[in-house]
C-alpha cells in the first residue's frame, strides 16, 4: 500500500482511494483512537473548505470518530489556520480539516492538528497511518457500546475573527487603504471581507460566491492575473490572494506586480527586527527559498536556516531555533507568537501594519529584496525514485551546477502531495535560468516520465 500521509496531510481524488467516505470513516476512527483520552471526554473539532465533496468527507470522518466514542465539534466552513486556533482554544484532543488546499475542486484532502494547533510530526503520522492500515480497527467498538455525540460550533467564525483582532496593537485601523480581497471562492469568503471591514479598510470583494466547484478556478492565491488587474484599474494600495482553504497569501502592490511568500517573508522580517519583535533575531524559510532572500539576511545581519518544504517543517525548525517568524515562498507564513501554522488573512494584516508603519507604498517596499531569476518546472512522473542513485540526472545536475558556480543554485526535489517532480534553477539571467532549467526538466521527464 502507498503511504497515505503526504506534505500536507493525507490527499486525492475525491470519491477514489484515499478520499472515499469508506476510508474517511477508517481514517475518523484511527484519529479517535490516537488521540483520545484516557481520563476524561475527549472531542475533535472538523472544519472544511468550500467544495462539493467536503460534506461527503466531514460526516464519514465524524461516523468514524464518535464509534470510537469521541465526540466531534463542527465548525462548517473555516480556514485552515482557525481549526488550528480553535483546537488549542477550545482544549479539544486534535482538529480536523477537509481541504485539499489550493487544487482543484475535483480533489479534497485531510489534514490533522494536534490538540495545540501545531501539525504532527512524521512519527505521529506513520502511528496514525499503521492504525489505518490495521484490519482490526475496522471492526473496533467501544465495550461498553457508547458513541460519540456531534454538535455545531455555532461562534467559531467569531471566535477565529476575534483572535486576528486581538493580534493587532490597540487601536490598529486600515480607514483610508483600499485593499483588493480575492478570496478563491474558498474558506475565506466570509471572514477576510468582515475583518478587513471591521478595521475601516476600503474593500473590493473577487470570487467569494463558492459554488462547490469553484473553489480556486483561475482565482485566488496561484491565479492573481484578474486581481492584479482589479488592483490597477481600482486605483487600489493592495491587492490580497489567499487559496481554497486561508493558509497562504500572495499579494499584489499598487502597480499589480506580485509579491511572492518570500518578499512578503523579507519585508517582514525586515520590519520586526526595526522595531526590536524578531525574536532570536532568527528567520526560517525552506530550501525552495529564492537566493535573494539568502541574501538579504546576510547583508542585514539576520540568521537564517533552511528546512524541508512544508510549513509544518518549517514550525518544527523555528521550535528547534527560538524564532518567531517562518515561511514558505508559497505564501505560507507562520507567526509563532500569534499562531501554530500558515495563516493568510493574518500574514495579510501584518504585512499592511507594516507597510502603514513605514509610510511606505508596498512597491517601495517591495524593492528590499532582488530575486534572482528562479524558474521552476513540473514534471509528470510514473514513478518516485531516489533521485540521487540515478547516474543521469546526477549528471546533468552537475553539468547544470558547473555553469552556474556561485551565482545560482539547482533544486529537484518530489511532490509530497501529486505525481510530479519539481525542477527548479535559479541563475544569473533569466534566458539562461530557463534553459538551464529545461535541460534538467527534459532529463527527469526521460528518466522518470
Amino acid at each position: 500500500m502507498h503511504k497515505l500521509f503526504g506534505t500536507d496531510g493525507i490527499r486525492g481524488v475525491a470519491n477514489e482511494y484515499p478520499m472515499t467516505p469508506e476510508m474517511a470513516v477508517i481514517i475518523g476512527k484511527a484519529i479517535a483512537l490516537k488521540f483520545k483520552s484516557r481520563d476524561s471526554r475527549s472531542q475533535i473539532i472538523i472544519g472544511r473548505d468550500t467544495r462539493i465533496s467536503g460534506n461527503m468527507l466531514e460526516y464519514a470522518l465524524t461516523s468514524g470518530i464518535c464509534s470510537m466514542n469521541v465526540d466531534v465539534l463542527l465548525t462548517g466552513i473555516a480556514p485552515t489556520p482557525a481549526i488550528a486556533f480553535l483546537a488549542s482554544a477550545l482544549k479539544a484532543n486534535a482538529g480536523i480539516v477537509v481541504s485539499a488546499s489550493h487544487n482543484p475542486f475535483h480533489d479534497n484532502g485531510i489534514k490533522i492538528f494536534d490538540g495545540s494547533g501545531y501539525k504532527l510530526s512524521d512519527e505521529t503520522e506513520t502511528e496514525i497511518e499503521n492504525l489505518i492500515t490495521d484490519d482490526t480497527l475496522l471492526h473496533q467498538n467501544m465495550p461498553d457500546k457508547n458513541t460519540g455525540t456531534v454538535s455545531l460550533i455555532e461562534d467559531a467564525h467569531i471566535k477565529y475573527l476575534e483572535f486576528l483582532k486581538n493580534t493587532m496593537p490597540f487601536g490598529f485601523s486600515l480607514a483610508g487603504i483600499k485593499i483588493v480581497i480575492d478570496c478563491s471562492n474558498g474558506a475565506t469568503y466570509k471572514i477576510a471581507p468582515a475583518l478587513f471591514s471591521d478595521f475601516g479598510a476600503d474593500v473590493k470583494l473577487l470570487n467569494v460566491n463558492p459554488d462547490g466547484k469553484n473553489i480556486n478556478d483561475n482565482c485566488g492565491s496561484e491565479h492573481i492575473e484578474y486581481l492584479a488587474q482589479k488592483v490597477i484599474e481600482l486605483k487600489a494600495d493592495i491587492g490580497i490572494a489567499f487559496d481554497g482553504d486561508g493558509d497562504r497569501l500572495t499579494a499584489v502592490d499598487e502597480n499589480g506586480n506580485t509579491l511572492s511568500g518570500d518578499k512578503i517573508l523579507a519585508i517582514i522580517a525586515i520590519m520586526m527586527k526595526k522595531n526590536n519583535i524578531l525574536s532570536n533575531n532568527h528567520i526560517v524559510s525552506t530550501v525552495m527559498s529564492n537566493m535573494g532572500l539568502v541574501e538579504l539576511f546576510k547583508e542585514k545581519g539576520i540568521n537564517h536556516t533552511m528546512s524541508q518544504v512544508g510549513d509544518r517543517y518549517v514550525m518544527q525548525e523555528m521550535i528547534r531555533a527560538g524564532s518567531v517568524l517562518g515561511g514558505e515562498d508559497s505564501g505560507h507564513i507562520i507567526f509563532l507568537n500569534h499562531q501554530t501554522t500558515g495563516d493568510g488573512i493574518l500574514t495579510a494584516l501584518k504585512l499592511i501594519e507594516f507597510m502603514k508603519d513605514a509610510s511606505l507604498s508596498l512597491s517601495e517596499l517591495g524593492k528590499i529584496m532582488k530575486v534572482f531569476p528562479q524558474v521552476l518546472i513540473n514534471v509528470n512522473v510514473s514513478k518516485k525514485p531516489d533521485i540521487n542513485k540515478i547516474p543521469q540526472i546526477n549528471d546533468a545536475i552537475n553539468y547544470v551546477e558547473n555553469i552556474l558556480g556561485e551565482k545560482g543554485r539547482v533544486l529537484i526535489r518530489y511532490s509530497g502531495t501529486q505525481s510530479i517532480c519539481r525542477v527548479m534553477v535559479e541563475g544569473p539571467s533569466q534566458d539562461e535560468t530557463d534553459r538551464l532549467c529545461s535541460f534538467l526538466a527534459d532529463k527527469v521527464k526521460e528518466c522518470l516520465g
